[in-house]
């Protein structure tokens, strides 16, 4: 199996994570009630933690479908391997770096680690072109 064919299946749990950490902290704020019912209605804000993780979740499923496209596309190509390889360890780092430095709200790093994910992602890009 390729690389990048490697990192898709990590990125697959580093999914679960974002919706795991989103769904736990969205429950303190909410409380078990919510979490188990039909949630009608308006539900309550998100405090600072549960909030940072819904985004840091919607952040990364924009970047996900790209990564995943590049991929398979690597591989189906057999273009796997050397930059495309690099890139896709680059894109996978920052992106599991993203998820503590966004919801503890480490200011400049965040964007950081998102500028180095797309790094990443040029990375895979220029060898599949």
């Amino acid at each position: 199996m390729t690389t990048e064919l490697t990192i898709l299946g990590w990125s697959i749990i580093l999914l679960f994570v974002h919706i795991a950490l989103q769904s736990q902290l969205a429950t303190l704020d909410r409380g078990i009630g919510w979490n188990a019912g039909p949630r009608d209605g308006t539900p309550a804000p998100l405090g600072r933690y549960a909030g940072r993780a819904e985004r840091a979740s919607a952040n990364f499923r924009e970047t996900w479908p790209i990564f995943i496209a590049l991929a398979l596309g690597l591989a189906v190509t057999g273009q796997s391997g050397g930059i495309a390889a690099t890139g896709a360890w680059v894109w996978f780092l920052a992106r599991v770096a993203y998820v503590p430095v966004y919801i503890f709200g480490v200011r400049y790093v965040r964007s950081l680690a998102y500028l180095v994910s797309m790094v990443g992602l040029v990375m895979m890009l220029m060898r599949f072109l």
